[in-house]
């Protein structure tokens, strides 16, 4: 009997094990997540992806899917785990099972040339005008604390951006990297306020449905092993060499 249990089990594994694993993400935030010219996903999740995949024995499919549908995709099992810079939020915990952090990142500002916006506390006041991208940490943040500004919600990054541009929007907020690569594409309009301004910094993490615990275990187990083994090392010299530079050039501290 405990012979054929063993069996079994070694069976369902096996099936288990070469069951392709679904990662859903959104193709909308290079370097993390993107797509190359003829739509094939690039990026540093997408390799991050793929070594878990080898990690785990099973082929990668890339789904790429808006922000908002994410989870929604996650929990009708259209995808088997996200993996799309998510920052872990008590919010968010309730209906996902995060891995443990696999980056941290803080908040930062995009705002125009010619604004008179240092800090973020310059943005908390009567008349100005907040860009965020709906759903995000920005957003969060913003309704939380920016409580005397206006927010200008919008559900693609690029037309936030285009607001500051344009002298529309006093500020953007998102993420770090992504406030410095728009002010990278755009020095010439615009300024990028890097330093943190959270009490504390944002980690992203790997989400999956609650009852996955098995898997969550063997993803935290991975992500271990990537920051030992120099995985994020090499992800950020190949995606992310200025961005490094600039940050350690501000003594702030980088993703990885």
């Amino acid at each position: 009997m405990k012979k054929l249990l063993l069996i079994i089990f070694l069976t369902l594994s096996l099936l288990h094990a070469s069951k392709p694993l679904n990662v859903g993400m959104e193709l909308a935030y290079p370097p993390f997540e993107m797509s190359q010219k003829d739509g094939t996903p690039s990026g540093i999740s997408v390799d991050f992806a793929k070594a878990l995949g080898e990690y785990l024995g099973r082929e990668v499919i890339i789904k790429n899917i808006a922000w908002d549908g994410l989870i929604p995709s996650l929990k009708t099992k259209k995808v088997d785990i996200i993996i799309s810079s998510m920052t872990i939020t008590e919010q968010r915990s309730k209906t996902v099972l995060f891995s443990k952090p696999y980056a941290r990142a803080n908040l930062a500002i995009l705002t125009h040339k010619n604004s008179n916006i240092l800090k973020i506390d310059d943005l908390n006041q009567k008349g100005k005008k907040v860009a965020v991208k709906k759903g995000t940490s920005g957003h969060i943040y913003a309704m939380s604390n920016l409580q005397n500004a206006s927010l200008l919600i919008f559900d693609k990054e690029n037309s936030a951006v285009l607001e500051v541009l344009q002298k529309k929007a006093d500020g953007f907020l998102y993420d770090q990297l992504t406030i410095f690569r728009n002010w990278k594409n755009h020095e010439d309009k615009s300024v990028a306020l890097l330093e943190p301004f959270q009490e504390n910094p944002e980690e992203w993490g790997v989400a999956m449905r609650k009852d996955d615990v098995e898997l969550k275990n063997r993803i935290d187990d991975f992500i271990e092993l990537a920051k030992k083994d120099g995985t994020f090392d090499r992800l950020a010299k190949k995606y992310l060499t200025e961005a490094k530079k600039t940050f350690e050039e501000l003594g702030i501290p980088f993703f990885f």
